[in-house]
């Protein structure tokens, strides 16, 4: 009788043992995702960041009149070169 008792128990500690085991490997695997994710969310930050930056800095007046002389060869309207049309009224 005693001797099956301690089997029994070997047994129920062997189990609790790989229990734990597994429980400790779950949480370092959980605890290295969670850093994965948490360093992959500083690296979103810094690039929305860099983007409300861009964004800023490409709307400003001057950056667009600048870019659309230089590229598109566009110039200032003037009122020598505006064009009044008047409309017809049809009967």
């Amino acid at each position: 009788m005693s001797t099956r008792l301690n089997i029994v128990l070997a047994a129920a500690l062997i189990a609790c043992a790989l229990s734990l085991i597994n429980s400790q490997y779950q949480a370092r695997r959980l605890f290295i995702e969670l850093e994965r994710e948490q360093s992959l969310s500083k690296q979103y930050e810094l690039q929305w960041t860099q983007l409300k930056l861009d964004q800023s800095t490409f709307g400003k007046h001057a950056r667009i009149e600048t870019t659309a002389v230089r590229e598109l060869d566009m110039v200032a309207v003037t009122p020598e070169r505006t064009q009044y049309l008047k409309a017809v009224e049809a009967k």
